[in-house]
C-alpha cells in the first residue's frame, strides 16, 4: 500500500501539473524538477519553468497536503467521538478557524501566513470548545455533539459575515468570500512548507496512536481498561485536530467533505484497523484533493471553480454511495 500509494500520488501530482492553458508535458515537468533539485542542468523554456515551479507544482502539493490533513482530522474525530458523521466541517471547527483567520486578517493582527494560522488556530479551539460544552449540557451523546456542531457552524459563519460587513470593503468581501469557499490560487513554496510540516507532524502522531484510536473506537471505558490515559490522549488528539484544521483553513479556506468521506473510503477498502486506515486516508485524501483541484481549475477556465465547491460536488455523491454500500452490507 505504501509504495503503490506513493506512486499513485506522484503520478497524480505530475499529471495535474501538466494540465492548464499552457501545454507542458510530463517530460518537461521531470526535467524542471531535476534542474531545481540539482540533479541535472537540462535546457527548458523560462516560461515553462515559471509555470511549473512557481505556480502549478506548489498548488498541487498544497492540495495534496490539505487532502491528507483534512482526511486525518476526520479519522481522528470519528474515532474519538465514535460518530461516523464527525469531521472538522460538520463540527464547526472549520467555521471557527475561518472566523479566526478573517478576524486576524481584517484587523491586521499578527503578520502573514503565520498570523492567519494563529487566528485560525484560536478560532478552531474556541469553536471546538464550544461544541464540547454545548454537547455536555445537552447530554445527547454523539448526536448531541453533531447538533452542537451544527449550531457552532451557524454561529461562526454569522460572526464571519459580521466582521466582513463591519470592516471590509466590497473588493475585500469578494476576496474573502472566494477564499472561504476554498481557494488554492496563488500558492507559494512557503505555503507548501507550512502545510507539509504540519501534516507530517499530524501523520506521525496518528500513526504512533493507531492502537489507541482502535481502542477509542470501542469506547473510553475499553481504552482506559487497556491502560490508556484517556483524558490526556483525547486532549492531545483534539488539539492536533484543531492545529491541522486551523493551518489548512488559513491556507486554503474552508474545504468540506474531505474529512467526512475519505476515512470511510479507507475503511471500506482496507478494514477498520487504524494502522491501515491512517496511511490509506493520507494517500486517498491527497490524491482526491489533487484531482478535484485540477479538474476545478481546468474545467471552468479561465475562472477556476473554488476547490471547496468541487469537493462538495464530488463528496456528496460519493458519501451517498458509501452509505448505500454500508446499508447493503448490514
Amino acid at each position: 500500500m505504501s509504495l503503490g500509494g506513493i506512486v499513485l500520488l506522484a503520478l497524480s501530482v505530475g499529471v495535474a501539473v501538466t494540465l492548464g492553458p499552457a501545454d507542458v508535458s510530463l517530460v518537461n515537468v521531470r526535467d524542471i524538477l531535476l534542474n531545481h533539485l540539482g540533479f541535472a542542468d537540462i535546457p527548458v523554456r523560462v516560461s515553462e519553468d515559471a509555470i511549473v515551479w512557481q505556480e502549478r507544482l506548489p498548488r498541487a502539493l498544497v492540495a495534496a497536503a490539505c487532502g491528507s490533513g483534512l482526511g486525518l482530522c476526520g479519522a481522528i474525530l470519528q474515532s474519538l467521538l465514535r460518530n461516523p458523521l464527525a469531521d472538522p466541517f460538520v463540527l464547526g471547527v472549520s467555521s471557527g478557524a475561518s472566523t479566526g483567520a478573517v478576524v486576524f486578517g481584517m484587523l491586521g493582527l499578527g503578520g502573514g501566513a503565520l498570523g492567519l494560522s494563529g487566528g485560525a488556530f484560536l478560532g478552531a479551539l474556541v469553536a471546538f470548545g464550544l461544541v464540547l460544552l454545548l454537547a455536555r449540557f445537552a447530554s445527547g451523546g454523539t448526536s448531541g455533539v453533531i447538533l452542537a456542531g451544527v449550531a457552532s457552524t451557524q454561529l461562526f459563519s454569522a460572526l464571519t459575515s459580521l466582521v466582513m460587513f463591519a470592516f471590509a470593503d466590497s473588493d475585500e468581501v469578494r476576496g474573502v468570500m472566494f477564499w472561504l469557499l476554498g481557494s488554492l490560487e496563488g500558492m507559494r513554496w512557503d505555503d507548501v512548507v507550512l502545510s507539509t510540516v504540519v501534516v507530517a507532524i499530524g501523520a506521525v502522531v496518528c500513526v504512533a496512536s493507531a492502537r489507541t484510536l482502535d481502542a477509542f473506537a470501542f469506547g473510553e471505558d475499553v481504552a482506559a481498561s487497556l491502560g490508556i490515559a484517556v483524558a490526556r490522549t483525547r486532549v492531545l488528539l483534539l488539539v492536533l485536530t484543531a492545529l491541522l484544521t486551523a493551518t489548512l483553513v488559513s491556507i486554503a479556506g474552508a474545504v468540506g467533505f474531505v474529512g467526512l468521506v475519505l476515512p470511510h473510503a479507507a475503511r471500506l477498502l482496507f478494514g477498520q484497523r487504524h494502522a491501515r486506515v491512517i496511511p490509506a486516508t493520507i494517500v486517498l485524501g491527497a490524491v482526491f484533493m489533487v484531482w478535484v483541484d485540477a479538474v476545478s481549475r481546468v474545467a471552468f477556465a479561465p475562472t477556476p471553480l473554488p476547490v471547496g465547491v468541487g469537493t462538495a460536488l464530488v463528496g456528496v455523491p460519493v458519501f451517498v454511495l458509501l452509505l448505500l454500500r454500508r446499508r447493503g452490507r448490514a
